[in-house]
């Protein structure tokens, strides 16, 4: 471990990203019987893994203590998914394996399934992006009867898993415990959404669901949403880039606002949201402990940033507000002027790509004044062209009021590229008095060498991250 510049634990062995060779993983291997009391084993990121499995589950019956796992981005091979397996047989104990970012397992998860005995303790089962195919989903289906304890199941961006989805809801039943499902591109369709529909009422416990960048169920929610507001216990809820129609509106107007635990919404890219007669952004006043509202190019109008404006007066939690790509908050950030007055939670706004206007910024810039918006640590006002540079002067002018910022986006947009003389020397007075801020976005603003260098001069001791390239 002190070779590898790692603390030695006794329970942990850590070795992430540590650029391992096949003779390290040898040597690993070696090691193990001399690890008894060994808990974790994380090897993620070490691409040399692959192929050498072997060599360290054969030992693995030295460590029957046993409990996490963590084999992402190893570059697993086939002989290793098979080594795997006949691990299971062994570790009995074991309650998170991670396998994400091994597309290799694609095709062959069966191998690892069917090792798996009845009364396994796996509560954390990760396999992102690894290439699974519907097969590789029928056969996750056939054993969740032998992990009842599973808690949760994250089988994100395997885009040829959606036929097998059906199958796999039929079987949640079986996992009863279930606290996060993460579906994510999984080429989920509208058969899918109507069996997961249906096994959510086997899912009381569920915590996070995540159903996100499946375009193919847009339309499919009129018909599938009969027991989502039964998850009483739901706090996060990601739906963005799901092709959401008005229909489906419709119905999601009505059952949203009865998850009563939900902390963390997400509607982005459904332009539905915004055109929809039915007010589900106004409704949001029902769901007192939100603490994050993302609702980017969601087509908002004006009538619909009222609601949310209303509603947000109902939220004193709220944390995260994100606004970015709606065009209607150009000029109309006012409307929100009262919840943000009373919001005082707030950490992270986002209104990149709203054509806002100076006005915008000195409502902003007054919030702060005043005494609002104190706990304000990320701000993203990037693609903004339409505001003037008076309106960027008088914005910079206020800035150092933000004392706990540590992320702030000026950027322009890609197709731009503008002088930003006339306000810098105010950003560079206000930067003086923002120690905390870590990350600063100035792309596409013109800067002389000059100003590039007192930028330079301001991360002189290289701890802050700042983007310019014009």
């Amino acid at each position: 471990m002190e070779k590898l510049g790692k603390k030695a634990n006794s329970k942990n062995l850590d070795l992430n990203n540590c650029a391992l060779s096949t003779a390290d993983v040898t040597e690993l291997a070696a090691l193990l019987p001399f690890l008894p009391e060994l808990e974790e084993i994380s090897l993620s990121w070490n691409s040399c893994v692959g192929g050498t499995l072997k060599a360290l589950t054969v030992h693995l019956h030295h460590v029957n203590l046993l409990k996490v796992l963590r084999l992402n981005n190893c570059r697993l091979a086939a002989e290793d998914v098979v080594s795997l397996g006949e691990a299971f047989e062994i570790v009995h104990q074991l309650e998170e394996l991670d396998l994400s970012w091994n597309s290799n397992i694609g095709g062959r998860l069966s191998l690892l399934t069917k090792k798996l005995q009845k009364g396994c303790r796996l509560k954390c089962l990760k396999i992102t992006d690894c290439n699974l195919t519907a097969k590789d989903g029928e056969s996750l289906a056939e054993i969740l009867n032998v992990i009842p304890n599973l808690e949760v199941l994250d089988l994100s961006l395997n885009k040829h898993i959606g036929c097998s989805v059906q199958v796999l809801a039929q079987e949640l039943k079986h996992v009863p415990g279930l606290k996060e499902l993460n579906l994510h591109m999984c080429g989920l369709k509208r058969g899918g959404l109507q069996g997961l529909d249906t096994a959510l009422q086997h899912l009381a416990e569920l915590r996070k669901l995540d159903i996100s960048c499946n375009r193919e169920i847009g339309g499919g929610f009129k018909d599938s949403t009969a027991h989502l507001a039964s998850l009483k216990n739901l706090e996060v809820l990601d739906l963005h880039q799901c092709c959401v129609t008005e229909e489906d509106m419709a119905v999601l107007s009505q059952v949203i606002p009865l998850l009563s635990s939900l902390q963390e919404l997400n509607l982005s890219s459904n332009k539905s949201v915004g055109i929809s007669s039915d007010p589900l952004l106004g409704r949001l006043r029902f769901l007192p402990k939100l603490k994050s509202v993302t609702v980017s190019n969601c087509g908002l109008g004006e009538e619909s940033l009222s609601s949310l404006a209303e509603a947000a007066l109902h939220l004193p939690e709220l944390e995260i507000l994100d606004l970015s790509w709606n065009k209607c908050v150009g000029g109309n950030l006012k409307l929100l002027l009262g919840a943000l007055k009373l919001t005082t939670e707030i950490q992270a706004l986002r209104l990149s790509s709203c054509n806002l206007v100076a006005e915008d910024l000195a409502l902003l810039t007054s919030l702060t004044q005043d005494g609002h918006l104190t706990r304000l640590q990320k701000l993203d006002l990037s693609y903004n062209n339409s505001i003037s540079d008076e309106g960027w002067a008088a914005f910079c002018q206020g800035l150092g009021a933000s004392k706990e910022l540590l992320e702030l986006d000026l950027s322009l947009s890609p197709s731009s590229c503008r002088d930003s003389g006339m306000w810098f020397s105010e950003l560079l007075a206000a930067l003086a008095q923002l120690p905390a801020l870590a990350e600063l976005g100035m792309q596409r603003w013109v800067l002389t060498e000059s100003q590039r260098r007192q930028l330079e001069s301001f991360n002189q001791d290289n701890t802050r991250n700042i983007r310019f390239d014009c």
